[in-house]
């Protein structure tokens, strides 16, 4: 009872923000992107629940739209990590031999770079925008769950009912798709909550350094970057966001935690 009540508050808290995200228009009556410099930088009130920023924008209203566009671009990201991180890995990890090592290899290659300098590198390939740069912290992100995925399918290559499926005459790809998969996915999707919290880590961060296009749009990235000049005067502006991002990740990682912790338990 108790590791099902860990398993679910990060699983609500993850729920609320969405929630939140997507229903703003019901929390908020203020536009985001409604400017007024007479009102900048007023503390919070109830008026302002969060204060305004420097250009007299409502900083409850950017936060709530802000969590959209944060969050869709993270789970693109983390989507784009995972299908072809995950079609590499299993097949590297059952097939092995040239294919592993031709993977591996490039998944190694590619995993010497920092996570964030090769989304960065990615952007700056392509033009600047939320979905270039979705598209690059996904590219990013997939030799690690690649190399995930391989490491829990050579876990259960030697299985004996992987052995009686090769023996019946099963084909590789009907194997991996039919019982490798699904006595790893466990494991995929405690690593893809880990993903997603890296994702919104280097979105935020590159939206941060002015690559997600305009810089009036909400997003949690752009209002830390924002909130940068007034941070001593009217911190705020960048509390409001700083908070949303950390929320979301630590519920991410305790997600993932809880369920890897689930998974053993249950003998997974």
């Amino acid at each position: 009872m108790t590791h099902l009540c860990r398993l679910r508050c990060p699983l609500a808290v993850l729920t609320a923000i969405a929630l939140m995200s997507i229903f703003a228009p019901l929390l908020t009556r203020a536009d985001p992107m409604t400017t007024d410099p007479a009102n900048a930088h007023l503390p919070p009130s109830p008026q302002h629940l969060l204060g305004t920023d420097a250009f007299g924008r409502d900083v409850w209203s950017r936060t709530l739209y802000g969590g959209r566009r944060t969050l869709a671009v993270a789970l693109l990201g983390t989507l784009v990590a995972v299908v072809p991180g995950l079609l590499a890995g299993l097949a590297a990890g059952y097939r092995g031999g040239a294919l592993d090592r031709l993977l591996m290899g490039l998944a190694d290659a590619l995993l010497a770079f920092p996570n964030l300098l090769l989304a960065m590198t990615l952007v700056a390939l392509t033009e600047e925008g939320p979905w270039q740069i979705a598209l690059a912290v996904g590219l990013a992100g997939a030799p690690a769950y690649a190399r995930v995925a391989r490491a829990a399918a050579l876990e259960v290559r030697p299985a004996l009912y992987i052995t009686a499926a090769r023996a019946v005459g099963g084909g590789w790809v009907q194997i991996v798709a039919r019982h490798v998969l699904p006595n790893v996915m466990g494991t995929l999707v405690a690593f893809g909550a880990v993903t997603f919290s890296w994702s919104i880590l280097n979105a935020a961060a590159l939206n941060f350094l002015g690559l997600g296009g305009s810089i009036s749009t909400p997003d949690w990235g752009i209002m830390l970057a924002d909130a940068r000049q007034a941070f001593r005067d009217a911190p705020w502006v960048g509390a409001a966001p700083g908070l949303a991002i950390t929320a979301t990740v630590l519920a991410a990682h305790a997600l993932a935690e809880d369920w890897s912790r689930r998974k053993m338990l249950l003998g997974e």
